[in-house]
């Protein structure tokens, strides 16, 4: 639904003439997509985040951004996208060898909560991570990493196009170049195709046309032929999001600060490029967003609160934004008469995060419930350890798999530890999770539910390093 503000009687409008809705939490419940009850539908939280992160290292804390605090808030994903990394030489010859300081940061922060990163794709200063609880992971399928760039300046070869293997973090891509353009992640998700996409678009308010051919492109790049992959425009969800660049029109920068300072937004509205660009693109119509209920976003003199107080006096705007869009239905009753499919995305917080000073931009983070009947909903390979693993006793693994699942010689059962959050675990004990991956469908067909194994198992002394008899002393005599 769009919130769309009626036309003000001048270019300026007064600040009296403008207000916030009556009730915000009403407005953003009114962008979700009205659905029909669905009894037996699986719910999944999800947490998306963008930020341009003007070349800075990761700060010490994050919880806010990533939401660790909040006890009402029980997440199963995370999405998450930087734009602007430090791609200098050294720095991105670094992070190739090594894995980027972003990257390690999330990973020590919510590995310990269960998560695994199943794919990340990189092009330069783009970064697009996807993080999920490991009990999901024979339900998730990374069919493809893509990256588009669209250019320096405008000029910049073709873009490139792989499909890339999955490994343990189940999929990843880092190709050479590209300072402004889009990152790709496809999967299937419970059956359902979903397409993610991190972009960083032209900047400057003058450039508006230039932007949105970019979106286009970058959408139009987004084909899978000879993969078996539907069109993206026929995925059942579109999450986009980036650093956008779209800036406010018209109004006076003067105007601007005070309607941010007393917090009329709203009157900002009207002028942001992307709302008036989506008025007049039914393509780019099709894509939702909630309401700006926060600050503009851009741009911040570094370490502070401030709107930039450099010479250039930038206009603040909305550059940083979340997108998404739900597959087309024929008709209002579609889902009834496919009793089999249920798909809906309901948007329940939408903000940013005003306590990080490390960049020119603030974060962006939206919060969905991604409500679906599972397409899949049994795992191909069931697997578990047989009796209890020790020093004494043979490693051995059961399993089991689905009628219709291809084995391959290149499949492979790794063994993993897990955190729990269980403060009864005693400390001479471990978990651990056994997972089988295939080779033919590139992702992880099942997984063990946790298990122990003593500590001691792990200390069994290497018989090669048993002291060695002594030799006499060679005397030359």
């Amino acid at each position: 639904m769009e919130l769309d503000q009626e036309e003000s009687s001048s270019e300026e409008p007064e600040q009296s003439d403008v207000s916030l809705p009556d009730d915000p939490e009403s407005v953003m419940a009114s962008v979700s997509e009205q659905k029909p009850s669905e009894p037996n539908v699986w719910k999944l939280s999800m947490h998306v985040v963008t930020w341009n992160v003007a070349s800075a290292a990761p700060p010490k804390d994050l919880s806010d951004l990533l939401q660790l605090n909040n006890q009402d808030l029980d997440l199963d994903m995370y999405v998450i996208g930087l734009q602007e990394m430090n791609s200098g030489i050294v720095s991105f010859i670094s992070d190739t060898a090594f894995e980027d300081p972003w990257s390690s940061f999330f990973m020590d922060v919510l590995a310990p909560l269960s998560f695994v990163k199943v794919s990340h794709v990189r092009m330069q200063g783009l970064l697009l991570l996807i993080f999920v609880k490991y009990h999901h992971l024979p339900f998730i399928q990374i069919l493809s990493t893509k990256s588009t760039p669209t250019g320096l300046y405008g000029y910049w070869p073709s873009p490139a196009y792989s499909v890339s293997c999955l490994r343990w973090d189940l999929g990843s891509e880092t190709p050479g170049r590209g300072n402004k353009g889009g990152v790709n992640i496809c999967l299937r998700l419970y059956g359902y195709y979903v397409s993610v996409i991190n972009c960083h678009l032209p900047p400057h308010i003058a450039n508006n046309d230039k932007r949105l051919e970019h979106f286009d492109r970058i959408l139009e790049m987004q084909n899978f032929e000879g993969y078996d992959i539907p069109n993206i425009l026929d995925h059942d969800l579109i999450l986009w999001f980036g650093d956008m660049n779209f800036r406010i029109e018209d109004l006076g920068l003067h105007f601007v600060r005070e309607c941010i300072a007393n917090q009329y937004y709203s009157a900002l509205w009207e002028k942001d490029q992307l709302r008036i660009a989506k008025k007049q693109d039914l393509l780019l119509r099709e894509f939702q967003e909630g309401p700006l209920l926060f600050p503009p976003t851009y741009k911040f003199d570094k370490n502070s609160n401030n709107y930039d107080t450099s010479e250039k006096r930038r206009k603040p705007a909305w550059t940083d934004r979340i997108l998404w869009r739900l597959k087309r239905q024929p008709q209002a009753t579609s889902y009834m008469s496919n009793p089999s499919t249920y798909f809906f995305l309901t948007l329940k917080h939408y903000g940013s995060h005003m306590m990080y000073y490390i960049s020119d931009h603030k974060p962006v983070t939206g919060t969905f419930d991604l409500e679906l009947k599972p397409l899949v909903s049994a795992p191909m390979i069931t697997l578990m350890p047989e009796s209890l693993w020790t020093i004494e006793n043979d490693m051995l693994i059961s399993y089991s798999s689905e009628p219709d699942f291809l084995s391959s010689p290149w499949d492979w059962i790794g063994l993993y530890k897990v955190y729990m959050n269980i403060s009864e675990i005693p400390d001479t004990e471990d978990y651990f999770l056994l997972c089988y991956y295939s080779s033919i469908l590139n992702s992880i067909a099942g997984i063990s539910t946790p298990f122990k194994i003593p500590l001691r198992f792990f200390l069994k002394e290497d018989p090669l390093s048993e002291e060695e008899p002594q030799t006499p002393e060679h005397t030359g005599e």
